[in-house]
């Protein structure tokens, strides 16, 4: 023992080692410093860099929405996500037939701090069913579908049923088919997690063999499952597999070069996380879940900037001929002669405008489309959490500001 350190003398080697370990751990440590130092100077680089200057480089704005517009547009959206918590926005907008702005706001990933931008990919949800119907009026266009014959005739796998359904019907709503059983997350039909290769034969499988709800022509009953009856006919018209029509029928000629099928196993870049709000508020991450066999009526996954192009598509007739358009954009009657609030595919609206529209809900995803015809102006709102009259609220007070109305 050494009297004057009280702590047991050792060999000079063995000290020297010490001293040389301790001498490594400090530099590693050191260098772990460095690293963690530099890592989060890019990550505070990366997002000045997403927040200030890539947005200026967004493919294809016109830069003509006037800089008060985009000042009344910007701050709508940041007041609407902060009063509602949400996670992150992304919107577009449409002016005069073509697509001039677009933004996100918060985050698309908040785990990651990945903030959301007009090229962040959303769960499209039910705003796929646009999608869906304009595809079907391209091959109606083309000689190869007849909106008014029972749809056997192009999916022959769906059962005939009491009366006959036609695709007019299907895409109107009108065509007797169930929508969900309920709303419960213990459903299957709800929350899956399960994936199909093939969307248009699994779907059918969830309901081909139950009774309609009305007989069709009838009665207004909105439908998802209807609308993958549409795919079923559509692979039957073109002779291809739906998806690969969509695509290269709607999504190509459009400039839809983001859009692609909601695949939960696939490595998607620029795809949001999707949140929900648990009972006290909270956001937290969604349900897991997998729509692939639903994928005419609620499975896409697409950008604001792209469906901006899907609007300014549909505008300038590069998608479908003017009358065919205003063929979808028209209300459709029961067989009593009652009018819809739906044409095919759309919504139609007069409240503040005469708009065409559409919303759409799933889980992790809230999302609004709308189009006014005569200005030839749209808005897209696409939110990556799910809730009632999220962006269903937000879309029409963009609307106004566009339209410069009160």
């Amino acid at each position: 023992m050494n009297p004057l350190s009280g702590v047991a003398h050792r060999p000079a080697d063995e000290c020297n080692y010490d001293l040389y370990a301790n001498y490594v751990a400090y530099n590693v440590l050191r260098r772990t410093e460095r690293v963690h130092m530099r890592r989060s100077i890019i990550i505070a680089l990366g997002l000045f860099l997403w927040s200030t200057i890539l947005p200026a480089f967004s493919f294809a704005q016109t830069d003509k929405l006037s800089p008060k517009k985009r000042t009344q547009l910007d701050a709508a959206t940041a007041r609407f996500r902060a009063k509602n918590n949400l996670p992150g926005i992304s919107i577009a907008v449409a002016e005069n037939g073509e697509y001039e702005w677009s933004k996100g706001f918060g985050m698309a990933d908040l785990e990651n701090l990945v903030p959301a931008t007009s090229q962040t990919l959303y769960r499209l949800a039910s705003i796929s069913k646009p999608i869906t119907a304009t595809a079907a009026m391209v091959l109606y266009e083309r000689g190869k579908l007849d909106l008014d014959v029972p749809v056997q005739k192009y999916c022959p796998a769906f059962p005939e049923k009491d009366w006959p359904i036609t695709t007019r019907q299907l895409l109107g709503h009108l065509g007797g088919i169930r929508h969900y059983r309920s709303h419960s997350i213990y459903d299957p039909e709800i929350v899956s997690a399960k994936h199909f290769d093939d969307p248009i034969s699994a779907g059918l499988k969830f309901f081909e063999n139950d009774p309609l709800v009305a007989r069709p022509g009838t009665k207004f009953s909105y439908s998802n499952y209807g609308y993958v009856l549409v795919g079923c006919v559509i692979e039957g018209a073109s002779g291809g597999k739906y998806v690969d029509f969509v695509q290269k029928n709607v999504l190509q000629p459009a400039g839809m070069t983001q859009t692609r099928t909601d695949d939960r196993l696939a490595i998607v870049p620029n795809r949001t996380r999707f949140y929900s709000k648990d009972t006290s508020g909270n956001i937290v991450n969604s349900e897991p879940v997998d729509v692939s066999f639903k994928a005419p009526a609620d499975g896409w996954l697409s950008s604001a900037e792209d469906m901006a192009k899907f609007e300014v598509a549909l505008l300038n007739d590069r998608l479908v001929l003017r009358s065919t358009r205003n063929f979808m954009w028209t209300r459709q009657k029961t067989s009593d002669g009652k009018k819809t609030d739906y044409g095919l595919g759309w919504l139609i609206d007069n409240d503040f405008a005469p708009t065409i529209n559409h919303g759409g809900g799933e889980w992790g995803t809230s999302t609004f489309i709308m189009t006014a015809p005569e200005p030839r102006a749209g808005v897209v709102v696409l939110i990556n959490l799910n809730g009632d009259d999220l962006a269903s609220d937000l879309a029409p007070e963009l609307m106004k500001i566009v339209l410069g109305v009160r």
